[in-house]
């Protein structure tokens, strides 16, 4: 455990507003050293959640906890956690100026600043007014302010949302570094496709309550039988051919073997990369097929009135 490993654990928590239930005795943990994923629709209770964790809101019952400790008994908690739940700023302020307030209120060095301005890409930018950003400018000067502080746990509520294919994919590998660090990265989205490449744990709610909780891997075992894409890396000596027949022999199901990716079914991706290893291929390309994995997120979130929740057993605890 680094000095960042502080986990995040939620435990029966609920959340009514009027005649709305939206959260309902919701348990899950993201853990130090991982990025989970929060997912669910629009009005699932995503923010409610998330705002409950930060001690905007007051549950009804339950408790969030950050390293056993709740948010407003933590010792300067903007030390141990950083929150992002907008990307909006005041449009005169520069991002340096932005940075520096957050910074005061905090009370971390004015180095900071200038630190965190280059960690996000932002240093070039740093005297611009914020109200020419980009949405992407945006999301990193929101990452920059959570970081200010050098937190173990970041809480990130949309942070991929409506950005372009260079955002998301700096935003991706920006979250893994930082979950590499040590560090507690949970974010939320309303769409597994945004952030599959990026997380490691995934936890689904619908209305409020838990569908799902565990690794992106046993969400896609509980669709049925998965599909693994493979490429080898080169093909001389007839490798595509031999790493099928390697595949078949350790009781997978493999199709297209002539084209440039193998569709294998009955073995899970672990399996496969082994099976290759010990016949000394190597791969280029190893992946659940996607199509799959979204098929099996929406099964848990559709929204059918005769349905209740499915919920799947976990660590982290059940609805």
């Amino acid at each position: 455990m680094t000095q960042h490993a502080v986990p995040v654990e939620v435990n029966g928590l609920s959340k009514r507003f009027g005649g709305v239930q939206a959260v309902h005795r919701l348990s899950f943990t993201a853990q130090p050293g991982r990025v989970t994923g929060f997912l669910g629709p629009n009005g699932s209770g995503k923010t409610t959640t998330l705002s409950m964790v930060l001690g905007l809101t007051r549950p009804d019952s339950g408790t969030a906890t950050i390293g056993g400790v709740p948010y407003a008994r933590l010792d300067r908690p903007a030390l141990t956690v950083g929150s992002s739940l907008s990307a909006d700023f005041h449009p005169a302020h520069t991002g340096r100026a932005h940075l520096d307030i957050v910074r005061r209120a905090i009370g971390v060095p004015a180095g900071a600043v200038d630190e965190k301005l280059a960690l996000v890409g932002l240093a070039d930018a740093a005297d611009r007014k914020t109200g020419g950003y980009s949405l992407g400018m945006r999301q990193r000067l929101a990452l920059a302010a959570a970081l200010l502080g050098d937190p173990g746990v970041l809480l990130l509520d949309e942070p991929i949302n409506g950005l372009d294919p260079e955002g998301i994919r700096w935003i991706r590998l920006f979250l893994r570094h930082l979950a590499s660090e040590g560090r507690t990265v949970l974010l939320s989205s309303h769409l597994l496709s945004e952030v599959q490449q990026t997380v490691d744990d995934v936890v689904v709610i619908r209305r409020g309550e838990l569908a799902f909780a565990g690794t992106l891997d046993e969400l896609q075992r509980g669709s049925g039988e998965r599909t693994v894409l493979v490429s080898v890396a080169r093909d001389a000596d007839g490798e595509h051919a031999t790493l099928a027949q390697a595949l078949q022999a350790a009781g997978a199901g493999v199709h297209g073997v002539r084209g440039a990716v193998m569709r294998v079914t009955g073995m899970d991706p672990a399996s496969v990369g082994l099976t290759a290893l010990a016949a000394g291929i190597p791969l280029s390309h190893l992946s659940v097929e996607q199509a799959e994995l979204e098929q099996s997120f929406l099964a848990l979130v559709e929204d059918a009135a005769t349905e209740p929740p499915v919920v799947a057993a976990t660590e982290g605890g059940a609805a």
